[in-house]
């Protein structure tokens, strides 16, 4: 079957070239009111850090322009960044990860200056370091003024409910932070299918694994005004979390009297990459429409694909406005503004 963009280019062209606006002009009239909240930006300090440090050379080809481009082609009012993987940490050179960190940050605060209204920033931080992190959390949302703090799945061997990551839970929810969550490919398992690449299967693992042990190690319960949101539409966490319903039974954890599904249900996804009819189902299965948001993965992929994934499933236009703008004013309040 052709794809909705073909059928719609297809119809446009049949009303003959009177009464049809040219793609520029459609993407220049086009209201720009979403919200996205998975876009990633590339400050050149770090283009060229991850030149020089990652296996994978330098990451995807990103101005300002380019993105504002997409926005305005998609519909977006409002592109909140973050870093791309694997953000700014360097066990063996922590003063680096600092700088780097430090100064992606003071980038992105200068791109919402520059362009008022059209971002804003998710800041990053590296939780391993935890006086590290203390400091760029309160320079970030006190100076800066950023939205929120953007986190990896994994750090080195390293889960999002690791023990010794409590300090900076415990700061981020006295500021009852909004905490953006990125998949990165896991130590464990960068090369475990030939032909495959982690970005296939890997990163939506990751994203269950953290929010996994997130939920089972008690440490979402212990800091309940932390609001996090996740990337991918959870990853696989909507086809496994009959098995964590079943662990909690089995291990009958005292903070979580209920099983996992009320923590599960609490937490906010975003449809990057996720945006199937079979994947939207499964998450609207475990989540409330209040909890879902709209993201692209730019540079990695465009507005159009989660535009024609929300256009097919079929919601109504209440549950359209809700995803695509309503529940991120809500988080970022702000944003009404826009």
């Amino acid at each position: 079957m052709p794809s909705r963009r073909k059928v719609l280019t297809g119809g446009m062209a049949s009303l003959g070239a009177a009464a049809a606006l040219s793609a520029p002009a459609l993407a220049q009239t086009a209201p720009k009111t979403r919200i996205d909240v998975h876009h990633h930006f590339v400050p050149p300090v770090h283009a060229d850090a991850m030149a020089t440090r990652r296996s994978g050379g330098r990451p995807p080809k990103w101005t300002p322009q380019m993105s504002l481009d997409e926005m305005d082609k998609s519909g977006i009012a409002t592109a909140i960044v973050s870093l791309v993987q694997p953000a700014t940490w360097f066990a063996d050179d922590v003063p680096l990860s600092r700088k780097l960190g430090r100064e992606c940050n003071e980038y992105g605060a200068k791109l919402v200056q520059d362009y008022p209204g059209r971002f804003g920033l998710f800041a990053v931080i590296s939780p391993p370091d935890t006086e590290g992190s203390l400091k760029e959390i309160e320079y970030a949302l006190d100076t800066l003024k950023a939205d929120g703090i953007g986190l990896m799945t994994s750090y080195d061997n390293k889960y999002l409910g690791d023990p010794s990551f409590e300090p900076v839970y415990a700061e981020l929810n006295r500021r009852k932070t909004l905490v953006y969550v990125h998949p990165t490919t896991p130590n464990c398992c960068r090369a475990v299918t030939a032909g495959i690449p982690p970005s296939t299967i890997e990163y939506a693992t990751d994203s269950t694994r953290t929010i996994g042990q997130l939920v089972m190690s008690g440490l979402s319960v212990k800091y309940p005004d932390i609001r996090w949101l996740f990337s991918h539409s959870g990853g696989t966490l909507p086809f496994l979390a009959g098995r964590f319903v079943r662990l909690a039974e089995e291990r009958k954890p005292a903070h979580l009297p209920n099983g996992p599904m009320p923590e599960f249900r609490r937490f906010y996804y975003e449809l990057a990459q996720g945006n199937t009819p079979g994947q939207i189902a499964a998450l609207l299965k475990m989540v409330p429409m209040s909890q879902v948001l709209y993201g692209t993965d730019y540079p990695f992929r465009d507005g159009a694909e989660i535009n024609e994934g929300i256009a097919a499933y079929g919601f109504n236009p209440a549950d359209v406005r809700s995803i695509e703008r309503e529940v991120a004013i809500k988080l970022i309040p702000r944003l009404k503004q826009t």
